[in-house]
């Protein structure tokens, strides 16, 4: 009985590790990084037809920024 309660305990143990490292291996993966930044950052590129051409650039300078830090590319 006792040897069963062991393998019980490894076998959930080991599901559960496998588990978290498929997770953890999709969602870094840089498509999925990707996606999820651009869905961050989705709002921001969307013109607003209120905004001068000089803000309307700011805007998109700040968001392509922001972008790439999140993507985790090194800005010079």
């Amino acid at each position: 009985m006792n040897s069963f309660r062991i393998a019980k305990v490894i076998i959930i143990f080991s599901s559960l590790s496998y588990l978290s490292v498929t997770f953890l291996r999709n969602y870094n993966s840089p498509e999925n990084i990707e996606k999820r930044c651009i869905l961050k950052f989705d709002k921001d590129f969307k013109n607003n037809l209120q905004t001068s051409h000089e803000e309307w650039n700011q805007i998109l300078d700040l968001a392509d920024n922001n972008y790439l830090k999140c993507m985790g590319i090194p800005q010079y």
